[in-house]
Formats: structure tokens, sequence, C-alpha cells
């Protein structure tokens, strides 16, 4: 039984956490602007609770489902960071949804214990792995902002985010360069140290040949933006595209691995 591998301690951070992410989600509406920060703020603390306790509580755990719930922290501290600069920015209550779903989603599936006997490397290794999944993910989030603003101006609407749309392009692909910078840093890691990391050599599996191609998506993306302007509905795309073969590569794998095979590793 997955559930029962959770310790009670995880368990209460995690429900603690989850509802607290349910206030602003569910009820973005009613609350005013302060009691949805606060909400917010509370939920992002007991989330980093949560996850510190997973990486060093007495079983150290990990898996696809903690990787998700990783990589939304990382993005709801990206949100953080940018509310101080754009105080307008409009995504509280699906970030908050979402950070809700990445907890209850660890608490069914909390992962593998984690092994880091092979190499004193392993935990930057994965490091880099989960931030360049928070990169990525903070990119697809502007890139949805961005369509929607633009949606907004065809429309002759007004976006209410005071954010000007060529400022949410240039962050979007801000995040796809600093996301591609660790994506290639992570690769070249597994593929120099994968013996001394993990106990055996590079191997073409699916978790490397779909980094690989997200490695070439998002590399032709960057190089179609510097070399022919890429911009708009087409970059966005293939930005969802080179997002969801990265998504594929750890945690589409991890998840056979662990719940249709059964399997650690």
């Amino acid at each position: 039984m997955i559930l029962a591998s959770s310790s009670p301690i995880s368990w209460l951070l995690a429900l603690a956490a989850a509802v607290a992410y349910a206030v602003p989600a569910a009820a973005a509406s009613r609350l005013g602007a302060t009691a949805a920060r606060n909400a917010l703020l509370v939920a992002w603390v007991l989330h980093g609770a949560v996850l510190v306790w997973g990486l060093w509580g007495d079983t150290p755990r990990f898996g696809f489902a903690p990787a998700l719930s990783m990589t939304a922290w990382l993005v709801l501290t990206v949100y953080a960071v940018e509310r101080q600069l754009f105080p307008q920015m409009q995504s509280r209550w699906v970030l908050a949804g979402l950070g809700a779903a990445a907890i209850v989603l660890a608490m069914v599936f909390p992962g593998q214990p984690l092994h880091v006997a092979a190499s004193a490397w392993l935990p930057l290794h994965l490091a880099l792995g989960i931030a360049c999944y928070g990169l990525f993910a903070a990119a697809v989030v502007h890139a949805w902002l961005m369509t929607r603003a633009e949606r907004h101006i065809r429309q002759a609407e007004d976006p209410h985010s005071g954010i000007p749309l060529l400022t949410l392009e240039r962050l979007t692909f801000r995040f796809v360069t600093a996301g591609f910078v660790l994506l290639t840093a992570t690769l070249l890691a597994g593929w120099l140290f994968g013996e001394a990391l993990y106990g055996r050599s590079w191997r073409w599996d699916h978790k490397a040949i779909f980094s690989l191609l997200s490695w070439l998506t998002f590399a032709t993306l960057l190089l179609g933006r510097a070399r022919f302007g890429w911009r708009g509905r087409n970059a966005v795309r293939v930005l969802y595209a080179g997002s969801a073969l990265l998504l594929l590569a750890y945690v589409g794998s991890r998840f056979v691995l662990e719940v249709v095979l059964g399997r650690s590793a």
C-alpha cells in the first residue's frame, strides 16, 4: 500500500499545506487581496516544510510526485518574487490550485526510499534537475499569461494584469534560457558521471531519449527566436512541446516504474 509508507508528521504537514492552498484557490473571489496573499504565504511555508521533511526526515523518499511537488513550490517561489516587481500579476488562484494538487499527489505517491550512498554528488544532480523543471514550469506559466493577455488585447478587453505583453514575453524566454542552461548541465553530468552518480554508465533508456528530445526542442526554440525572431503562438507551442517531453523524461518514466510496474528503479 503506497499510502502506508508516509510518516504521520509528513501526512499532517501535507494535509495542512493542501488545506492552506485550497483557501485562496477555492475562495479567491471572496477573499481580500491581503487575506489571499497571507493564506498563500502560509501554504508556501508549510509546503516547504513538507519537502524538507520528505528529504531529510526519518526515511528520505523521492519519486515522480515529490518531483512535481518541488516544481510547484519553485514556481510559487518565483511568483512570490515577481509579485514584488509586478503587484498586479493575477495568477494566485491558479498557482494555489496547482500547489494543492501537487501536495495531494505527493501524499498518495510519496516515492521510493532515497539512496544517496552511491555518490555524494547525487543530491546536487537531483537539485539541478528539479531546478530545471522549476524554471521551465515558470516559463510555461508565463507563456500562459502571455497567451491570455494577447487574447484580451485582440478582443479589446482589459487584461487586468498591469503587465505589458512584451514584458511577459521577455520573462518567458529568460526562464527558458535559464532552464536550458540547467538542462544542459544536468544532461552533461548524467553522461559524464553516470557511473559515479548511479553506479552505471549512460544508457539509452526512455528518460535519456525524452530528455535529449526536450533539449533539442528548447535549443530549436532559442535558435529560432535569436535567428528568425520567433514569437507569439508558434513559439509558445514549441515551448509547450519541449516541456511535455521534459515532463515525460523523468516524471513519466518514474510514474511508469513506481505505479504501473511497481518497481523502485
